[in-house]
């Protein structure tokens, strides 16, 4: 699928950028070739159906080159995030045991031993996988058929457990996310797309199972690494572009920019913010003062990154309290603990059904059935009531983990990792509301020694090897005893309340 419409794509757009960085430009037709030659490339190597081919790249032009190019060998697809620590990418890299690993200088740190490694630069367009003598002219159209099937992605997720799982998704996954984004012409649909920015990493589900339809539209990527709002602002104005999609931090941090008021943004007709909660304030204040209709998205990785939304043209009292309703050719419902429907007004489980929903986990049969009701409900861990109206209101989480600017963050993973460090005696993590980012961390600590208590810079530093960036605490808070339950448990509870007046910095 995806190297049919790439290889369209070439002949349609040309010349268009696909992927522009701030040192580097992809056209369509750069595109389509250096895949060809890739893929033959990954065939050299023995990649073909049935193989995996793992990729730890940051967005850049090479990981687009190397997800077409793995489609038409006939292979699986498995992107690492780079922002990842070395032994959670490490983690990843082992769960799916992939026939071959491309990554860039930086993200072979910590790959495990005797694995192939293939090493890539930004710009370099794959070369060092092409071989010798080969050019486009080598494929023919046998080798882009297609079987609905066929597993083509792996969508790495922690989902509502915090153990790591590989989300699968196949051919036909990729259709019903294309049909569901586009609608039921998906499939002769051809341009219409426009310059818009990449606001996740490109490994984020958000690009890896909708990359068909962002070429399908021909549309033009911005990446910004690293992401700043001014940067993102001045992206905006230049290149006109109509729909900002954003994860609601990044949007929170362009509001809190002269920029804005600034640069001539009058091009912004739309936002799409989904990845973390747009909190009320946010959504009032996006649509006040840059004059466009704001949709709330609701999604997950098990979901395919299609969920529920908030309509364009919502009522405010809609558009800043709830997560909308289910988008065309979703259904969602509030549940029981037995996965029995509710009724209007009581809280339970959201549970969501699509075609873009995950098949499982790979080689993980009991996270699957944990997940997946028999009949294809994605149990998403959230609690929400539907509204007579429609529309869904979420009310919690089933587990501790928070969502800190669109990553899902568990405490009891940081928790294990900051209780090694020399000066604490016990940790615990709890979450704080916060405008930017939703919610952060906040580390609760007894120390080992109240003359020389722990920095929440140590503490960082600490965690800094094991543990990505935004799982890192943001502020330290020192008591004589954790609460506890009576069963000697942490009390999350009394924890959330212990957090929530401690100050953060915005930057640490």
């Amino acid at each position: 699928m995806l190297g049919r419409i790439a290889q369209e794509t070439a002949a349609r757009f040309g010349d268009r950028p696909v992927v522009v960085t701030a040192s580097d430009t992809l056209t369509y037709g750069a595109l389509d070739a250096s895949a060809d030659r890739t893929a033959a490339g990954l065939r050299a190597r023995g990649i073909g159906p049935g193989s995996t081919v793992a990729t730890v790249l940051g967005s850049c032009a090479e990981w687009v080159i190397l997800a077409v190019a793995a489609d038409r060998a006939g292979a699986t697809f498995a992107p690492v995030s780079p922002k990842l620590a070395a032994p959670e990418r490490a983690e990843l890299v082992t769960l799916v045991r992939p026939d071959l690993v491309v990554s860039d200088a930086a993200g072979v740190d910590g790959l495990p031993l005797r694995m192939d490694v293939a090493v890539v630069a930004p710009g370099d367009r794959c070369g060092p996988l092409w071989v010798s003598g080969t050019d486009e002219g080598d494929l023919d159209e046998g080798d882009l058929d297609e079987d609905t099937s066929r597993v083509t992605t792996i969508c790495f997720t922690s989902g509502t457990t915090g153990r790591a799982k590989g989300a699968l998704f196949t051919v036909a996954h990729q259709l019903a996310v294309q049909s569901l984004d586009l609608g039921p012409d998906a499939a002769s649909r051809w341009d219409g797309g426009s310059a818009m920015l990449a606001s996740t990493q490109f490994a984020h589900v958000g690009m890896a199972l909708k990359l068909p339809w962002y070429l399908r539209t021909g549309s033009t990527l911005y990446v910004l690494d690293p992401w700043r709002a001014d940067d993102a602002l001045r992206l905006i104005a230049e290149h006109r572009m109509p729909t900002i999609g954003v994860v609601a931090p990044q949007l929170a941090l362009m509001l809190r920019s002269p920029l804005v008021d600034e640069l001539d943004l009058s091009c912004v007709t739309t936002i799409i913010a989904g990845g973390a909660a747009s909190p009320p304030g946010l959504v009032h204040e996006a649509r006040e003062r840059l004059g466009a209709a704001y949709s709330i998205r609701y999604s997950s990785t098990e979901s395919g990154g299609v969920g529920l939304g908030t309509a364009l043209d919502a009522p405010e009292n809609e558009a800043l309290h709830t997560i909308g309703r289910p988008r065309t050719g979703v259904e969602a419902r509030v549940a029981d603990t037995d996965d029995r429907p509710l009724p209007d007004g009581v809280i339970g489980e959201l549970q969501i059904r699509s075609g873009a929903v995950t098949a499982g986990y790979l080689n993980d049969p009991e996270a699957t059935a944990t997940a997946l009701t028999n009949d294809g409900w994605l149990r998403t861990g959230d609690l929400a009531e539907r509204r007579t109206n429609g529309c869904f209101v979420l009310a919690g989480r089933r587990t501790d983990m928070y969502i800190r600017g669109g990553y899902n963050v568990f405490p009891e993973e940081v928790e294990a990792v900051l209780s090694e460090h020399p000066g604490v005696a016990a940790v615990a993590i709890g979450a704080r509301p916060d405008d930017v980012m939703g919610e952060v961390g906040i580390a609760v600590i007894v120390v080992r020694d109240p003359a020389a208590p722990p920095t929440i810079e140590s503490l960082r530093a600490h965690g800094a090897d094991r543990l990505a960036r935004y799982k890192l605490p943001e502020a330290v808070i020192v008591v004589e005893q954790l609460p506890l339950t009576t069963v000697a448990k942490i009390d999350r509870s009394a924890l959330a309340e212990l957090v929530r007046d401690e100050p953060v910095p915005d930057e640490p």
